[in-house]
């Protein structure tokens, strides 16, 4: 590792200017006549991206007084924000005292005469290609990108390669911790999964009743799926007309229908958070991604059918979050290449297998739960885990017995009701036996070693001909 990688792989905080940076520097008006920033959304995936992959929070100093910087930083969780200031160096001394950072742990990015001063203050700094030219002859690294148009997400990946280099991780026994502070991986409790889907048949109510069931049921997360129906129904099937509750219909209205949109997610969001369960969502296109970033949903479900789907994927991989692939329908060869695709993206990437059968409902001799050991041996260190689609619950606690990390099964209030995916789903009767059965495998399979428990001593006494020495001694009675 040379020396700049060295000065960068200690950066703990990056600090950064706003005019000439994260935004081009330009004035811009609402409709209103309101003034506001323009930020790229580049620059906003580097804050996360450091975050999760490097463990390096961003931190803004500026003279700005710009609404519409504090609405961007509250969205991006940068709670470091210093506006309006008029001695930099002095806010940046401050920071690293109230912070206990050494100056060598801290970057800075900027672009202008007032950033001069500050800059020879921090560890590593960087500028745009279209700062003035002495910040250039002051900079560590200047970027190819202009401010506003990606220079911050451009040294925000230099400080995260810098911070992979040295980063050692197991290959074996990966935990994934969510932003919810729950664990998925060996040796944690079953991240139990409630998949809602489109089980609520477009009713807001209905979501609600299904997540009180999930939370009484003790599951682990509730998960729906987002779709832009003009996106994911094909063009021919959209006039076909279909009965449903709403009514005899054309496909593309019904499956319109059954979507949920900002309103009822921002309502299940806050619903969810309230009963203490997380929730997040399978998207099935780029602009549900794009949708599903407005909420800090602890990660992304990549549905069995979207495996080949590569945009989808890099979209995903793009917001930093933990990405759980389903592989039903799938062969060896294209899970490997949707693998492969992840680990090229980021060696380390927070990823999570899930073995599938794509049948609906799916027959105990499709099931082929040996799979988990196979997936297992193939992709040491990820958690492995199962998505149901059978009748019955053995088969998934037997998944968790096998060693799967995480299970999924479909819940619906009743399997009768109308819709594609009840029939398939367990209802909640059902999932709490599921759950109470899952937790007992867990706490029955045990360490492994071998032990005499204190409730044997007694049938030893009345039982065994001879008692060992080690036990002599004890009471057996």
């Amino acid at each position: 590792m040379n020396m700049l990688n060295e000065k960068l792989s200690r950066i703990k905080l990056l600090l950064t200017d706003c005019d000439g940076v994260l935004t081009d520097g330009g004035v811009y008006y609402g409709e209103a006549g309101e003034e506001f920033k323009k930020f790229d959304i580049r620059d906003g995936m580097g804050v996360e991206r450091l975050r999760n992959f490097a463990g390096v929070t961003t931190g803004i100093i500026t003279g700005e007084l710009s609404p519409s910087l504090i609405k961007r930083a509250e969205k991006l969780k940068i709670t470091e924000l210093h506006l309006g200031v008029k001695d930099k160096p002095a806010v940046f001394k401050e920071i690293l005292s109230r912070l206990n950072l050494l100056p060598e742990e801290v970057a800075y990015i900027g672009d202008d005469t007032n950033d001069l001063e500050v800059m020879k203050l921090a560890g590593v700094t960087a500028c745009p290609t279209d700062a003035i030219s002495f910040i250039k002859d002051v900079a560590n690294i200047t970027c190819e990108a202009k401010g506003g148009q990606g220079c911050f997400r451009e040294f925000a990946e230099l400080i995260i390669a810098s911070h992979q280099k040295v980063k050692t991780v197991a290959a074996t026994n990966q935990t994934i911790t969510l932003n919810t502070g729950n664990k998925i991986g060996p040796g944690e409790p079953c991240y139990i999964i409630a998949e809602i889907g489109i089980n609520h048949n477009g009713s807001l109510e209905i979501a609600k009743q299904l997540i009180d069931e999930a939370v009484a049921a003790k599951a682990s997360a509730v998960k729906f799926q987002k779709r832009t129906p003009e996106i994911c129904v094909p063009k021919d099937q959209w006039e076909i007309m279909r009965d449903t509750p709403w009514g005899r219909i054309s496909y593309i209205d019904y499956k319109r229908k059954t979507e949920f949109g900002i309103a009822e997610y921002a309502t299940i969001d806050q619903y969810c958070k309230k009963q203490g369960i997380d929730w997040f969502v399978s998207t099935w296109d780029v602009e549900a991604v794009d949708f599903m970033e407005r909420f800090d949903t602890p990660l992304y479900k990549l549905a069995s059918a979207s495996l080949t789907d590569f945009p989808l994927i890099n979209r995903i991989l793009l917001t930093g979050k933990p990405l759980m692939l389903s592989t039903g329908m799938s062969t060896n060869k294209e899970i490997e290449d949707a693998v492969n695709l992840v680990k090229g993206f980021d060696e380390n990437y927070p990823l999570l297998i899930a073995h599938s059968t794509s049948a609906y409902p799916c027959k105990p001799e499709e099931l082929n739960l040996k799979m988990i050991h196979t997936l297992g041996d193939k992709y040491p260190g990820l958690p492995i885990g199962y998505s149901g689609h059978e009748t019955g619950l053995a088969t998934t606690v037997a998944a968790v017995s096998l060693g799967a990390t995480f299970v999924e099964r479909h819940f619906t209030l009743d399997r009768a009701m109308w819709g594609s995916d009840h029939a398939a789903s367990v209802e909640p009767q059902g999932f709490q036996r599921m759950v109470r059965d899952i937790r007992d495998v867990e706490t029955a399979t045990g360490d492994g070693i071998k032990k005499v428990y204190e409730s044997e001593l007694g049938p030893m006494k009345r039982l065994r001909v001879n008692i060992s020495d080690e036990y002599k001694d004890k009471s057996l009675a």
